[in-house]
């Protein structure tokens, strides 16, 4: 009865109860939405948009399926990139011609109605009403459900647009039906880890998304290591910024997030003068001008600058939580400087790098005073910087560890697990947990961090737990025994570098272990699927991103160009529409500029991975068994009303 009343609030009569119902009936019916997944998209944000604007080649294709016969393929693919980028496009078509474009404004405006038909036709009336600007939505509602074939309605149609272009609104129509088309070509977008790290634009990354209400995210290792920095987390601070002068990228930091990175330049600048940091250059950085030298010069010193302090302050967090059995990350106790060696598992392995001038070999994780005052201005300025708190608010409020939508489990790199395939026990604060009760008591871990009012030194340690999740070997973020970062940059035996994958990752290729980790998460369906990243698929040596007998999909194609030589490719985009599921493989982006200029596009290739029986309704989805649900309330509430068993508004 309390839940029928507060429906009655919503609808007051049987008849508004009953409409309710038709409307809800209709939508079952409908083919389901189009979902995009994507992982690992570190940063690289013009590809990223590239490929969302053009919906993994979808909007293309819906081109070409309208316009194949009726006008050359130039033609169409200017079209293509006008709906991509309609600012940018219109402008340069602006400024390059001295002529009257009404015809042309005429033309485009038809064009694009009949694509905005197309990806609207599988919504309702409202849905599209709801994606249309407020400014333009009664017109533009009027040109999509018109048909300028009808004769009847063929001169009511281009009156419309005539006058659409005469009193000069054109430019301002084509924009808005491009974002139009933009946004119904998506019906869901799932991100399933990493936006950060590596690519120069995270923080436009997440400016778009804040823009989006129709996406989530699950969240990745380097998501969580800027989760721990933005909380104050100096280790998670450390790691950010070695991070991003590792390749060069200062432009989130900077740019984005108003970080000041200057006490730390001119601390490397006094403490590294004489050194040539040349394990520190940055990656893939090759130049001849002599500005450029010294700004490389620059960025590898304060690259091995924080890099020191990393692992002194890594050292600290090994020593302060002996619970979290990390015994093979204290590295700079291991240092032999008299000898210029490191000791790795009993062995002496000569160091390619002997210049510590902080380091204190009787005290070897104590931070100088110097470094202390540095990393108390780091600290200030992430925990002060509004853009990126506002950012890590947007990762909490859309995302989790892990989620099940359409029989579909997502998660970004592993669930731990037993050599035998069997769920891991992982101790977290003296209890022991696994499977989905891991990643919701690690979710709440996180949040505490940020929403808790616990006092110093227990929100510190929650703090501290962010770095856990960045290297632990039982951290279903990481899941690896150990991380070689200390003996990649001083050590040139590859023996040292390695770092052994968990259990996971030995066993998804078996479709027992993938079957059981389904029912553990209560994953029901017919088709049902784990979908991750983390691991970039390789390729271009063969590798399938489709595992375990179509169980298990890694979709981690490596959208980072510092990938690309490894993986072959420039990322995937799985697919999910209502005929079944298309694996979408891209080419390397050249750049938004050169598209907007010469209209070249992300070159992608279609794998069916698996396609349905029959078309997939709304019905058939998480959102339809939802919609049912709400019927079934509303039918109770119109029993209720027809019985007098609750009295009916008729007044409203």
């Amino acid at each position: 009865m309390r839940l029928l009343q507060l429906l009655a609030r919503t609808f007051p009569n049987s008849e508004s109860a009953s409409t309710e119902i038709i409307n809800l009936e209709a939508i079952l019916s409908l083919p389901k939405g189009t979902e995009h997944f994507v992982a690992d998209i570190h940063g690289e944000h013009e590809a990223f948009l590239h490929i969302l604007r053009n919906a993994s080649g979808n909007i293309k294709r819906k081109v070409h399926d309208l316009f194949d016969e009726s006008l050359p393929e130039q033609e169409m693919r200017d079209l293509c990139t006008l709906i991509y980028y309609p600012e940018k496009r219109l402008e340069m078509i602006e400024e390059g011609t001295d002529e009257d474009l009404s015809g042309f404004y005429a033309r485009t405006l038809l064009q694009l109605i009949q694509v905005c038909q197309s990806v609207s036709s599988k919504y309702t009336r409202s849905k599209v009403r709801k994606a249309l600007p407020k400014q333009f939505a009664y017109i533009i509602e009027e040109l999509l459900h018109e048909n300028p074939d009808d004769e009847d309605k063929d001169a009511y149609v281009q009156r419309i647009v005539e006058t659409i272009v005469q009193i000069g609104q054109a430019r301002n129509f084509i924009v808005a039906i491009c974002n139009v088309i933009h946004k119904l070509s998506i019906d869901q977008l799932h991100i399933l880890g990493d936006i950060f790290d590596r690519g120069p634009g995270a923080h436009i990354i997440m400016d778009y998304l804040l823009t989006r209400d129709n996406f989530d995210l699950q969240w990745g290792n380097h998501d969580a290591l800027w989760m721990g920095a933005a909380a104050g987390q100096d280790a998670c601070i450390a790691i950010v910024l070695r991070l991003s002068l590792r390749f060069a990228n200062l432009a989130t930091l900077e740019e984005g997030y108003g970080i000041n990175l200057l006490p730390l330049a001119t601390f490397a600048m006094e403490t590294y003068a004489d050194d040539p940091c040349l394990q520190f250059l940055p990656n893939d950085q090759t130049t001849n001008s002599p500005n450029d030298q010294r700004r490389l010069r620059l960025i590898a010193q304060m690259h091995k600058a924080i890099s020191v302090i990393q692992f002194k302050l890594e050292g600290q967090l090994i020593n302060a939580h002996p619970e979290w059995n990390i015994d093979r990350r204290g590295t700079l106790e291991n240092i032999d400087l008299s000898r210029g060696t490191y000791r790795f598992e009993g062995k002496d392995y000569p160091l390619l790098d002997t210049h510590f001038p902080t380091l204190d070999p009787d005290d070897p994780y104590r931070l100088t005073d110097e470094e202390q005052d540095l990393m108390k201005q780091l600290h200030h300025s992430f925990r002060i910087s509004e853009k990126l708190q506002k950012h890590i608010r947007c990762l909490f409020s859309h995302g989790s560890m892990y989620l099940v939508s359409s029989s579909n489990l997502l998660f970004h790199a592993s669930v731990p697990l037993n050599a035998d395939g069997t769920l891991r026990q992982v101790d977290i604060d003296g209890k022991t947990y696994q499977g989905c009760e891991l990643m919701q008591q690690i979710e709440f871990k996180m949040r505490t961090a940020f929403s808790s009012p616990l006092g110093g030194s227990r929100k510190g340690a929650v703090r501290d737990f962010f770095w856990y999740l960045w290297c632990g070997p039982d951290s279903p973020l990481f899941d690896k025994d150990r991380m070689a970062t200390f003996e990649r940059y001083f050590l040139a035996e590859p023996a040292t570098h390695h770092e052994e994958k968990g259990a996971y990752y030995q066993l998804r290729e078996e479709p027992e272990v993938c079957a059981r980790i389904l029912d553990h998460f209560g994953v029901e369906g017919e088709s049902r699927h784990i979908i991750n990243g983390h691991v970039p698929v390789h390729a271009s040596q063969g590798e399938n991103p489709i595992k375990a007998d179509g169980m298990l999909m890694v979709i981690d194609g490596g959208f980072s160009k510092s990938y690309h030589r490894t993986t072959g490719i420039a990322g995937y985009t799985l697919v999910y529409h209502s005929r079944g599921f298309e694996l979408i493989q891209h080419e390397p982006f050249t750049s938004t500029a050169e598209a907007v200029a010469s209209g070249t596009d992300i070159k992608s290739s279609k794998q069916i991975v698996e396609m349905a029986g029959r078309r997939i309704r709304v019905r058939d989805t998480d959102k339809g068994r939802q919609i049912q649900q709400q019927i079934t309330e509303l039918r109770s509430l119109l029993h209720a009303y027809r019985h007098g068993i609750i009295k009916e508004n008729t007044k409203k």
